[in-house]
Parts: structure tokens; sequence; C-alpha cells
């Protein structure tokens, strides 16, 4: 269940609590006259079961309600009420499957924002993953695979194709191209730095490493893999499964790839950073090209699902 709580111009709560009554899903709907300050008007709060929750939010946006007052929408983690289990049998679909249109696109949104956090996140884990390939260290690069932040610009990336939403590609693009550019660039000072130290070698790097081998030499399995947990990162992303993301998380090389790559080019070693790159590039189209299609594939079956209620109801 999601609960709602509003804030609402007088001269159209009237208006808002029979949306909030026609749709399929809601329940506990109570109104607080005048008890709003900023901006002014009544406070209307209600509970929405998640599968209806996207088209209520969708009708409240269409009063002009995010602009002349406000919409806040939080999770409830537990309801004990009957009413409540009444309104998510009577709502169509399962609310697993459900998607939160606008709740994707902010979290994607902010997860896509080019911040020295962010850099400092895909730095690490680029450094991580560095001495995972040069020590051939399995357990480092799972861990940098981890600690990488890049899944979230990818996932805003396919949300702003599907939503059509050029501001927020344009974000998700820069904060992938300069995140890796700046995390590979650092990289390279680190190798430079580890190597003056004597904890890389040039030897380590050319030796066989049957652990990590695989981060420069890309194949079919390469795009398989990262297809599948494109599909997957979506799917977790929009029904809020993140202990699913974290698998999504160790199962693609971006990082790694970036991390032997910068390392590679600190050594000259040219065959590697160009395989590296080659794998880091297959993999971010693999999860933009599942991701983007997984979502269509989502908007397509709830838009079907929704017509096919009304037309029961119609009946």
């Amino acid at each position: 269940m999601l609960h709602l709580r509003l804030i609402v111009p007088t001269d159209r709560t009237d208006e808002v609590v029979r949306t909030v009554e026609k749709t399929v899903g809601t329940t506990h709907l109570a109104v607080v006259t005048g008890a709003a300050r900023n901006p002014s008007g009544d406070l209307v709060l209600c509970d929405v079961a998640r599968e209806a929750g996207d088209e209520l939010i969708g009708r409240l946006r269409e009063l002009g309600l995010d602009r002349d007052g406000s919409i806040a929408v939080e999770n409830i983690d537990l309801s004990l009420s009957k009413r409540a289990d009444k309104a998510e049998d009577e709502a169509p679909g399962e609310g697993a499957d459900a998607v939160l249109w606008e709740q994707l696109t902010d979290a994607t949104h902010e997860e896509s924002t080019l911040s020295v956090t962010y850099i400092a996140f895909l730095t690490l884990a680029t450094m991580i993953a560095a001495c995972g390939v040069v020590l051939d260290n399995a357990i480092l690069i799972v861990g940098a695979m981890a600690v990488g932040p890049e899944f979230g610009p990818l996932a805003g990336f396919c949300t702003a194709v599907v939503q059509r939403l050029p501001r927020l590609a344009w974000r998700s693009l820069v904060a992938l191209i300069v995140g890796f550019a700046a995390a590979m660039l650092l990289t390279v000072g680190f190798s430079y730095f580890m190597n003056g130290i004597g904890l890389f070698e040039r030897s380590m790097l050319e030796a066989d490493r049957p652990n990590t081998a695989f981060i420069y030499a890309p194949d079919e399995f390469s795009f398989v893999v990262a297809v599948l947990a494109g599909i997957a990162g979506t799917l977790s992303l929009t029904s809020a499964k993140s202990g699913a993301l974290v698998g999504v998380a160790i199962s693609v090389t971006t990082v790694p790839a970036a991390a032997n790559a910068a390392v590679a080019l600190s050594y000259s070693e040219y065959g590697q950073a160009w395989g590296s790159s080659e794998q880091l590039l297959l993999n971010l189209l693999g999860i933009i090209l599942a991701g983007t299609l997984t979502l269509f594939t989502q908007k397509w079956l709830w838009k079907n699902q929704r017509r096919r209620t009304a037309r029961k109801s119609a009946a």
C-alpha cells in the first residue's frame, strides 16, 4: 500500500476527493479542512494499493495539484486493516508488477546526478578493481562491482527514453561519460603511484590471470550477461527489490573493465586496454538495451491491464 498526503487548494478539494473515491483500490480517505498553511488549502489523506497508485497520481497531476498544491507519496510497510486488504484485492493486477513512473523518474533523476559523491564511489570502486586485476583476486573484483554506482545513470537513461525525458537522458549520459573518464584517469594515477612504491608491476599485469582474464577478453557471454543483468536491475528498481539490485551490481564487469583499461594504459599495454574498453562498452550497451526494452514491455503490459479492468468495470 501507498500513503498519499495531498495539499489541495480549497476550491478543488471536492474534485480531488471525487477523484480519489472513483479510483479503484483506494481507502482510508480523510479530509482536514484548512489545515495547510504553505501552500494554503485543505489536507487530504488516503491510502491506495500500489497497483492503482500510478493511475491516481496521474489524475491528480491532471488536476494541477503538483503545481498549485502538493502530492507526497510514502510506502506503507505494515497496514492492519480489512479495508486495505479489500482495496488491494479490488485493484487491477499485482502490486509487485506495478510501476510508479513518477517515483521511478524521481529516483533515477537523483541517482544519475553527477556529484562529488558519485565520482568518489566510482573512483574508489575502480581503484579496488585495479588491485583485483593486478592481484588476479576475484573477491576484490566482486567487491568493486558492488561499490560501483553506475547502474543509477544507466537506469536513468533507460527511463528517459521510455518517458521521453531528454533532460534526464542527457544528465545520465553526462554522469556515465564524465564519471568513468574521471575514475579511469584517477586510476591511471593510482597505478603509477602503486608502481612507484613497488606494489604494482608490469609482470603482474602480463602474467596469466585465470580469475580475471575475462575482463579484457569480451565474448558473446559478456553481452548475454549484460542483457540479463539489465533486465534484472530494471525489475528490481520498478518493484523496489533492492536486494536483487545488489546481485545485478556484482554480475556485470563495467567497473573492472574500466580498471583494467586504466592499469593497462599506465603500462602502455594497449591490447589489454582496448579489450577492456570493448568489454566496458559491450556491458553498457547490453544493460541500456535490456533496461529500455524491459520498461517498454512493463508499460505496454500495464496499459493493457488497465484497459481490461476498464472494460470489466463498464460491463
